[in-house]
């Protein structure tokens, strides 16, 4: 299935991927000075006309101004134009009231108007400081720059990385990721770039996400292909336990390929496709746990043997959000009764205590609802001092299953937060 496919996430996650050609897009990122003076802060990406694209949005009920904006033109832009995604870094434009409604409208109607463009013909995304209003004088007078690096002579690599880091807040390192893949013989590329560190809980996708395609799809195949996506990568993810609102995750699929177009007719090519998205999905989601504030730890939970997936997911969640489980990895102390009390304090139907296992890597805890017989605790210990630790929680109930990331909670992690504004 893979051309161009490392077996190894690292490359992905703390280097940069080496971003092939995806026909139909260009990118261009600037320093604009929206918050800090110096840094790349403000991206555009440019569509071809025939472009498909669907999205996921916060659940969260302040959603900020550019997520209703963002609906709203998805819905009415032309696909027969060019389309434009607009992001800014520095500030949110949530809680901003009508006046945000009216900076975002503004911002997307400069960027179309360069072109001659209905101002639905751009979709904007803003993250950073919740409450704080648009420089939009300031915006509006660097849109052209915007523009200009769009047609200068820039590397695919460079291009996307540079947009990595203009989306990036409290992060410290560009999340991006690249794969090509090849059916019946014609080769087609999936590539994107997220941010995220903090304000990080399944709900939606609690960060950005920024993903192209150079495949023809239906559209309504489309939607539901990343709303699967997103559950199975961004959706199962907890740093903070914190959903922002200004969460976003896009999918484009500009039709360059020369591969077949993707419909549901075609079951074969969706099943190869459906695990490709999720590949990607899940590559930079595991890069957002791995960037986590103050992040020392990445954590991956499996709760299988459920009765059905939402008392797994469930289970799952909620060992994910504990902050006494995430301390505790932090200590690298196998206090498990923290772990047992977050599976008991999950909010589902029913599941026998008497049967279920715990497993720190591959080392028993728990047998049968109670401490394994060989278990020490010196060998738990030595297992919480990876950076990378799997915890699994068999039900011992059913066939159903669900997996969860999750990070340790530390204390740069109240350091970063504590001093965020300053």
């Amino acid at each position: 299935m893979s051309l161009n496919h490392s077996d190894s996430q690292s490359d992905d996650v703390f280097g940069f991927p080496e971003f092939g050609q995806l026909v139909g897009v260009k990118v261009s990122s600037i320093p604009a000075g929206i918050k800090y003076k110096g840094r790349l802060d403000f991206t555009l990406f440019a569509f071809d006309s025939n472009t498909e694209m669907v999205g996921t949005f916060t659940r969260n009920k302040f959603c900020a101004a550019p997520v209703v904006l963002a609906k709203q033109h998805l819905a009415k832009r032309d696909i027969k134009k060019p389309t434009y995604w607009l992001v800014n870094t520095g500030y949110a434009n949530a809680g901003t009231g009508d006046q945000g409604y009216r900076d975002a409208e503004t911002i997307c109607a400069c960027v179309a108007s360069q072109n001659g463009l209905a101002t639905e013909q751009v979709i904007p995304f803003s993250t950073g400081v919740i409450g704080e209003p648009l420089p939009v004088g300031l915006m509006e007078a660097k849109v052209p720059m915007l523009y200009e690096k769009l047609s200068a002579p820039y590397s695919e690599r460079d291009a996307w990385k540079d947009a990595a880091h203009a989306i990036m807040t409290t992060d410290t390192q560009p999340k991006g990721v690249f794969r090509q893949y090849e059916w019946q013989g014609k080769a087609f590329s999936i590539g994107g770039v997220a941010k995220g560190a903090g304000m990080i809980k399944p709900n939606m996708a609690t960060m950005l996400a920024f993903i192209v395609t150079d495949l023809s799809i239906d559209h309504q195949l489309m939607q539901s292909l990343l709303t699967e996506a997103v559950d199975q990568s961004f959706n199962s993810i907890s740093v903070d336990g914190d959903t922002s609102t200004n969460d976003a995750c896009m999918l484009a699929a500009t039709g360059q390929s020369n591969a077949p177009h993707l419909s549901d007719s075609d079951q074969a090519f969706l099943t190869m496709f459906k695990a490709a998205l999720n590949e990607v999905c899940t590559s930079l989601a595991m890069s957002i746990v791995k960037d986590g504030e103050g992040a020392t730890k990445c954590i991956q939970i499996d709760v299988r043997g459920a009765s059905c997936v939402e008392t797994a997911r469930k289970i799952a969640e909620s060992i994910a959000r504990s902050p006494l489980v995430k301390t505790a990895f932090f200590a690298e102390d196998p206090n498990w009764g923290r772990i047992l009390a977050a599976i008991g304090n999950a909010e589902v139907d029913y599941f026998d205590i008497n049967l279920v296992d715990i497993y720190l890597d591959d080392l028993s805890i728990l047998s049968k609802g109670e401490i394994a017989e060989n278990y020490e605790e010196a060998q738990a210990h030595m297992i919480m001092q990876q950076r990378e630790i799997n915890l699994v929680v068999d039900l011992n109930m059913g066939s159903q299953s669900s997996r969860f990331w999750t990070t340790d909670l530390s204390y740069e992690y109240v350091k970063i937060n504590a001093e965020y504004r300053s």
